[in-house]
């Protein structure tokens, strides 16, 4: 068995959960991406470029490392590698990268503002805001670049402009929650902005109570990465 083939195998499953449960957008098409951080290494497994989810294999799945140079695989990773690698070098804590299509964080993009603190449960998981990463044309530099920056605020959701979602987390279970999470605080909030009323949002000393345990989280994460420590402050 290969180094790769457990990370292989589990990008695999997720891409094909959240394309059967309609996250990609659509269940036939190839939109979206999963990858995974290699343990102990400066490597990326992604999933690759215009694959359909539905005949999409373990084989397919690619390797590369954090210059986007082929570890593994025969196709051409994802076109928005970039933006995971990125993701990976900004955020010690992150050791998973879903980014979808999803039909309610897909409405708030175009609605062109952060998702505030609405539910404590939710706030306690993703962090009391859902930041809007402005619009840049997929796979550019210029998309990479907002969402290291973004990113920086330690929250494991994002809303991308004119475009879908990004959920960062410490394993694939966890992000995928988070994409759970999303996509039910997404539905409730465009819902509660069509009535037209104002929109109750939990206190400030509250969302900042709640935000406090989920760095606190981020750090106990965080210190299981020594080498990738390294890679972070030199990119810095």
């Amino acid at each position: 068995m290969g180094r790769y083939d457990d990370y292989k195998e589990q990008v695999l499953r997720m891409s094909q959960k959240l394309s059967d449960q309609g996250y990609f957008g659509t269940r036939s098409g190839s939109a979206g991406n999963v990858s995974m951080l290699v343990e102990d290494e400066d490597a990326v497994v992604v999933t690759p470029t215009r694959m359909p989810y539905d005949t999409m294999t373990a084989g397919d799945i690619c390797v590369v490392d954090f210059e986007l140079k082929p570890i593994e695989g025969r196709l051409k990773p994802s076109i928005e590698a970039p933006m995971h690698v990125e993701a990976y070098k900004v955020r010690r804590d992150v050791r998973a990268v879903i980014h979808t299509h999803q039909r309610g964080a897909s409405a708030v993009s175009l609605i062109a503002e952060p998702i505030p603190p609405l539910f404590d449960e939710v706030a306690l998981s993703i962090g009391p805001l859902v930041d809007l990463i402005p619009y840049a044309l997929s796979g550019t530099r210029e998309l990479h670049d907002m969402v290291a920056d973004k990113l920086t605020n330690r929250c494991h959701c994002y809303v991308m402009q004119n475009h879908g979602a990004l959920c960062v987390g410490p394993d694939l279970e966890s992000t995928f929650t988070f994409v759970e999470l999303l996509e039910k605080i997404s539905s409730v909030y465009v819902a509660a902005l069509a009535t037209g009323r104002p929109i109750s949002v939990l206190p400030d000393p509250i969302a900042t109570n709640l935000f406090e345990a989920v760095k606190a989280r981020q750090d106990r994460e965080a210190a299981r990465k020594p080498r990738l420590q390294k890679t972070a402050a030199s990119a810095g």
